[in-house]
């Protein structure tokens, strides 16, 4: 998300830097540029203006004028702006009311609002250690209520069962009732989606509404749709009182418009942010932390938070007193790392979060993406259990079998044992005292496919990327 955003950013805000003073002159140009990259992210144009007018006021200011480095406190002065213009701060789901709490989905069709309702449901059972009831009162699609069953099974929620010759509000209200009775903590009510905003519709989300008066009323939108993703907002919210934003599909969209939109346009907040098809891809939105990865400065919060989640604790125990012991690191070991990277979206969801990102160069980024991971995996798949637990013994008919197998080359497999001594040595190391951080971004360099010699032009440290190199773990 934010690629060409935070490529054009990064390329306007570097001519200003380094100035050790900032005129209306030199601003002149930065801020042109910063304006084209807005507009060509697809942000809405009222936004853009105010945001461009904000900064220059800013920094033709004494804030900045005053400052031992204008052209830092002027990059200081973009990222509060984006801040701004997203919401500030992360506001959290207003669940205080007597259960059960009661959220109310809108949007329209083909948003991801069903695998929405799904995915907030998982968030909430896991973090917030809320029971939940989920129900579809989307009575022109059989497939939806069916779609919404199967996925509650999948998250480990309970479904109330409905059906197409029921009316909306009878639905919500038996649902509600139910809940009542089991005691169930948040009830998240799903409704019929359209092609575009018509008043039928409106209307009878409207009558379901005032029916049920939800604690929550959240639109769900799809980031790609840029700018008219804050239109539609705008026209549900004055349709419906909107408590918040659910953006989905984030992950596909290179432009991060709708993210800078919403927010100015509706005055509501983006409460959740969809990052990826699975079950658990859905992170709250913190608009420091996107203002920090749309500047390539990353998200280094979010990605240890990612680990704490995700990383199997038990396995990383294991691994760790299996290499303290001196027993090695095997095949079986490298493809748990690789699966591990997957359930947190990948070499490049990683990366994205990693600061100086922007910096590697597009080749280089094609080379790691999340394809070699998976041909990775296959290629391990393919060993037998001896191999895996002795690499040593894979030669030349071996090989062949090998990528044979996975549906790989020779060279395929020969670059994965490669990487596997990377790592393998690397994991010596870290048996050693010392280096946390350090060590774990290393590693993480070491497992980057096509990667093994270092990232060219990376400062401060060994193969790390730029701005890492002095990362230490306190």
């Amino acid at each position: 998300m934010f690629e060409n955003l935070t490529d054009r950013l990064s390329k306007s805000l570097k001519s200003i830097s380094g100035k050790g003073r900032l005129t209306e002159d030199n601003i002149k140009g930065t801020l042109r540029e910063v304006r084209m990259a807005l507009l060509e992210a697809d942000v809405a144009l009222p936004v853009v203006r105010d945001f461009i007018q904000a900064i220059k006021k800013r920094a033709i200011g004494q804030e900045v004028a005053k400052s031992l480095n204008p052209g830092q406190a002027f990059i200081k002065v973009v990222q509060n702006e984006l801040e701004l213009a997203m919401g500030e701060v992360n506001e959290n789901l207003n669940l205080a009311t007597q259960p059960p709490a009661v959220l109310l989905m809108a949007g329209l069709q083909g948003a991801g609002k069903t695998t929405s309702v799904a995915k907030l449901s998982l968030l909430l059972k896991n973090k917030e250690k809320k029971s939940v009831l989920v129900v579809s009162a989307d009575i022109y699609r059989p497939a939806a209520i069916k779609q919404l069953e199967t996925l509650a099974a999948e998250v480990d929620v309970e479904f109330f069962p409905s059906d197409i010759s029921q009316k909306p509000i009878d639905i919500a209200n038996a649902a509600i009732t139910h809940a009542k009775k089991k005691f169930i903590d948040v009830v998240i009510v799903d409704t019929a989606g359209r092609l575009h905003v018509d008043g039928e519709m409106m209307d009878e989300i409207k009558d379901l509404h005032q029916a049920i008066n939800p604690i929550e009323t959240l639109f769900v939108v799809d980031a790609m749709t840029g700018q008219d993703a804050a239109n539609t907002a705008q026209a549900f919210n004055e349709a419906l009182p909107l408590t918040g934003v659910i953006l989905t599909k984030a992950d596909g969209d290179a432009r991060g418009g709708a993210a800078l939109s919403i927010r100015h346009i509706t005055g509501k907040p983006i409460k959740f942010i969809g990052m990826g098809e699975k079950i658990d891809a859905l992170e709250p939105f913190y608009p420091d932390r996107i203002a920090s990865r749309i500047l390539g400065m990353g998200d280094v919060l979010s990605l240890i938070e990612e680990l704490e989640t995700k990383v199997d604790k038990d396995k990383a125990a294991k691994l760790a007193k299996k290499v303290q012991k001196g027993k090695g690191f095997d095949l079986e070991d490298f493809r748990d790392q690789l699966v591990q990277m997957k359930s947190m979206g990948g070499m490049m969801g990683m990366m994205d979060k990693l600061p100086g990102m922007s910096n590697i160069p597009d080749a280089m980024k094609d080379q790691v993406n999340d394809k070699a991971t998976n041909q990775m995996e296959a290629i391990i798949n393919s060993m037998s259990k001896k191999e895996r637990a002795k690499p040593e013994i894979i030669k030349g008919g071996r090989k062949r079998r090998i990528a044979a197998g996975s549906g790989t080359q020779i060279q395929d497999v020969n670059k994965l044992l490669k990487q596997f001594t990377q790592m393998q040595k690397m994991m010596k190391k870290m048996s050693g005292k010392g280096g946390g951080m350090r060590k774990m971004m290393s590693g993480m360099q070491g497992m980057m496919p096509g990667m093994g010699g270092g990232m060219p032009g990376a400062g401060g440290g060994a193969g790390l990327p730029p701005g890492l190199g002095g990362f230490r773990k306190k």
